[in-house]
């Protein structure tokens, strides 16, 4: 029997050089590909060796007032686990961004914070 394993996940940001850039300094990710897209768009592909995030433009992006906790199908964060949750703060709050809802329980230490692009990020380490 095989096991699945997600591989990525795509989403339509502002600016996916700039994107891609903080993904790259935040988690010490690589971008994997760029290229081309879909609607004469551009994509790039950021992470590690075996998953990544697909930050996508083509061209001016809709803002979207809706809740992804109360829309049927919305994608509510993506979770991202961190060797160092202190260090990996302190890059993301260096960039300008807030961090929020901290939580220390079993299995790990936790914070989230959303991206230029709206995107909630939950950032965990479980060391």
């Amino acid at each position: 029997m095989s096991t699945a394993f997600l591989e990525h996940v795509n989403f339509t940001v502002a600016d996916p050089v700039k994107t891609a850039t903080q993904l790259c300094d935040w988690f010490g990710w690589h971008v994997r590909w760029n290229g081309p897209s879909k609607d004469n768009g551009i994509t790039y592909h950021v992470g590690s060796d075996t998953s990544y995030v697909a930050v996508y433009s083509g061209g001016t992006p809709v803002s979207s007032d809706e809740n992804s906790y109360r829309t049927l199908g919305g994608m509510n964060h993506v979770a991202i686990v961190v060797d160092d949750l202190d260090a990996t703060e302190k890059k993301i709050l260096a960039s300008g961004l807030k961090t929020h809802s901290h939580a220390d329980y079993e299995p790990g230490r936790r914070f989230y914070f959303h991206d230029e692009n709206g995107i909630e990020f939950e950032v965990v380490s479980y060391s």
